[in-house]
């Protein structure tokens, strides 16, 4: 993928959360047990980890991605869900333009270097912004579907999420307007629909349109 497929993603989760207001920050999130103002926190919050992640890889250190680990995150998440609806997008709006601004400063020999974030690189970082950014738009519940993933995404989020088929099951995906995907080895399960709709259900995502066929029980989100 590209900074710019970031960028667009980024542009349209920002004009979604443009003039939200109270009733509609409260109101549930496609995500269980969460609203809007504690998706719109998380993002926010992701965004500055990662933003520290870049700065401190392009000077040659490492730095957890959440002070005080996974418990600090979700705490910081539930303490922030409730504040106003113009604070939540200020935050927002912010934390991802510096995050955008850190990854501007990556240079071509930059991508190989580590990252705490999975143990990885910031090539594997931006792409993990990707996702964020993209399937956290959809799952805001404000008009934005897995309908509109480029094709590109669908087909880097079904590379990330192979760990989610089970053992024993070959999964093949046979969509009506992209190449057939297959995983795992075992059973044969053969889904059609679309790509989007493919790639939602595989990411734990309710399809807009019908998935056709014997679906497996999935793996944890990797």
């Amino acid at each position: 993928m590209a900074l710019i497929d970031v960028k667009t993603a980024a542009a349209r989760m920002s004009s979604l959360v443009a003039g939200l207001d109270e009733a509609t920050a409260r109101g549930d999130s496609e995500l269980p047990g969460w609203t809007r103002g504690h998706l719109i926190t998380h993002v926010a919050n992701f965004s500055r980890a990662f933003t520290r992640q870049v700065e401190y890889a392009l000077r040659g250190e490492l730095v957890e991605v959440y002070d005080g680990g996974r418990p600090a995150r979700d705490a910081v998440i539930e303490a922030g869900a409730d504040r106003p609806a113009a604070v939540l997008v200020e935050d927002l709006n912010e934390a991802v333009t510096a995050l955008l601004a850190a990854w501007d400063r990556v240079g071509p020999e930059d991508w190989s270097r580590p990252i705490s974030h999975r143990n990885s690189t910031l090539a594997h970082g931006i792409d993990a912004t990707w996702r964020e950014l993209e399937i956290h738009t959809s799952d805001l519940g404000l008009g934005a579907t897995p309908d509109e993933w480029p094709a590109s995404f669908c087909a880097h989020l079904l590379d990330f999420l192979r760990p989610r088929t089970p053992n024993g099951v070959h999964l093949v995906l046979r969509p009506s307007d992209g190449p057939v995907w297959e995983n795992g080895t075992g059973e044969e399960h053969v889904l059609t629909g679309t790509l989007t709709a493919l790639t939602a259900w595989y990411a734990g995502r309710p399809p807009t349109t019908a998935v056709k066929g014997p679906t497996p029980e999935l793996l944890p989100y990797p």
